[in-house]
């Protein structure tokens, strides 16, 4: 009997990739399966054009809409006439935050090329993301099959590779809550907290400029209340849970999602019917749809009681929340620091809370077990050489990295000077961590110190106009060479900050406007101006 010759060993990821050879043989097995005649089905046209164009290679490396400043819509514009790829990334909240599990850029290319279903994972994005992704998916999946005689693989990314424990949002491991204290003192407006949780037990590391990822638990007695206007009993079984147990810990209580108003529209009628087809669809019929959680859509629709099952099916998976590292592990290892604000508001007479903010500040106890991971940074790491001085600009809970980062840097002798902005609302009150950042510019670890309090005096005053009072100084260290960091709101302050250095490089630099955005856009490409923003 003749024996057949094996296949012969298809070799799609070069050796020269940035994977290990365990990887890449997996990688190769996983593409070599979609380009099987009796494998998968074959990928579509768009999905074939992305991949032979590569990550780079469609002669678009510039990303214009890589700006989370920029509405959806600009961004949506700025990506007209791009792969589709492309316009998922523009899609994107631009914040390569590491939420969803990715960057920005490679969330959008595994969606492309199948190696990611999912298509709700950013977080900052929110319903807005989802929809457009949504949308661009139906158009991929529409796309005509490539020929067979076509060989395409998908774009790769190393997120596609399953991560070891505790280094991914799909592999946590349990940490140890330790404890919490308040930061603010009497007569603050705001509620923030120092979070310590011991990491001896996971056996988890991290560096500065990393973030840790948090799996919190629904409110109780939400879900209770959820549970009471659905009519149902708490013990009654979902996905092999009860379904306390589904509403606190599986599915997301936050933004209604556009599926639990398809459900409601299929279980009502008449005007109900329609008003809920329309939030469906992404429209606003009363004016609150901006304000609809899914306490707030069942009590729009009171009477109209789903299935428990059915109701679970139609939430959002709960997605974990990341915080930026505020310690040190070279200083203090097993231990990880975070620095957290706490979200509570008013909505119509019901109080809101943000999910993570109120588990970590007032729901877990020490001792807890937390469902955990730690999420690499993407760019934003002290400089190689210790001797470089650092700029860091972090007000209010921005302040997280850059404590971390002058802990390590006196951890591990690093020479380089440092600079810390911060601000807040009250010097009296806000001032986060003033023993300590006060300790280190007595030592002399702080080089400068310059603080903005916006409330202390009739005009509003903050980090970005202290940026210009000094002007002239921060030109000098940046001459020298050193790193500049922003940590805080994507929305406004890093870019009112941005303005103020585009302004301070042109007036003390001797440069155009233009010249001083250039000059600053090269900053970024060089690594020497790098930003943690949400």
């Amino acid at each position: 009997m003749n024996q057949m010759s094996p296949p012969p060993k298809i070799e799609i990821i070069p050796a020269s990739a940035p994977f290990s050879e365990a990887q890449r043989s997996w990688l190769n097995g996983f593409f070599a399966g979609l380009l099987s005649s009796d494998g998968p089905a074959p990928l579509s046209a768009e999905q074939g054009a992305a991949v032979l164009q590569g990550p780079s290679g469609d002669g678009d490396e510039e990303a214009p809409w890589h700006d989370q400043t920029l509405p959806i819509a600009e961004r949506m514009k700025l990506a007209e006439g791009r792969p589709l790829r492309r316009r998922m990334m523009a899609a994107m909240a631009q914040q390569d935050c590491g939420q969803c599990g990715y960057n920005c850029n490679d969330y959008s290319d595994a969606i492309a090329s199948r190696a990611e279903a999912r298509l709700n994972l950013c977080v900052p994005g929110g319903k807005e993301t989802a929809r457009m992704l949504k949308a661009l998916n139906e158009e991929l999946e529409k796309a005509p099959p490539v020929s067979s005689g076509t060989a395409v693989a998908p774009a790769v990314t190393a997120a596609a590779i399953t991560a070891e424990p505790g280094r991914s949002r799909d592999n946590p491991v349990a940490a140890t809550f330790v404890s919490r204290r308040l930061l603010n003192k009497a007569g603050s407006e705001k509620e923030t907290w120092h979070i310590d949780f011991d990491l001896s037990g996971c056996g988890l590391d991290y560096v500065v400029g990393d973030s840790f990822g948090i799996f919190a638990r629904n409110e109780l007695g939400l879900v209770d209340q959820i549970i009471a206007m659905l009519g149902a009993s708490h013990t009654a079984e979902v996905k092999g849970k009860t379904l306390r147990e589904v509403l606190a810990d599986d599915v997301s209580l936050a933004p209604a999602p556009d599926s639990l108003f398809e459900l409601l529209s299929f279980i009502t009628g008449g005007a109900q019917r329609e008003k809920a087809r329309a939030l469906a669809q992404g429209e606003d019929p009363d004016g609150d749809a901006a304000t609809l959680d899914v306490m707030a859509a069942l009590q729009k629709f009171s009477g109209v009681r789903p299935h428990p099952e059915a109701f679970v099916e139609a939430l959002e998976p709960l997605q974990p929340r990341l915080y930026s590292i505020s310690s040190s592990h070279n200083a203090t290892p097993d231990k990880l620091s975070l620095t957290v604000d706490c979200v509570r508001y008013v909505v119509g007479k019901r109080r809101r809370l943000g999910l993570a903010s109120t588990f970590l500040a007032e729901r877990i106890k020490p001792g807890d077990p937390v469902e955990v991971y730690v999420q690499k940074a993407h760019g934003f790491a002290l400089p190689q050489d210790p001797r470089t001085p650092i700029i860091m600009i972090g007000p209010g809970t921005g302040i997280a990295p850059f404590r971390a980062f002058l802990l390590d840097r006196r951890a591990t002798g690093a020479p380089g000077k440092n600079w810390l902005f911060f601000g807040h609302q009250r010097s009296a009150c806000d001032f986060f961590y003033s023993d300590e950042l006060n300790a280190m510019k007595t030592s002399g670890l702080l080089t400068r110190m310059s603080l903005a309090w916006s409330r202390d005096g009739e005009k509003k005053f903050y980090v970005q106009d202290r940026m210009r009072e000094v002007g002239r100084e921060l030109w000098t260290w940046l001459a020298e060479g050193a790193h500049l960091y922003i940590c805080g709101d994507a929305k406004r302050m890093a870019k009112d900050v941005e303005r103020a250095l585009v302004d301070i490089v042109a007036q003390f630099g001797a440069r155009t406007t233009d010249e001083a955005v250039s000059f600053v856009g090269e900053l970024k490409k060089k690594g020497r101006f790098q930003q943690d923003v949400y």
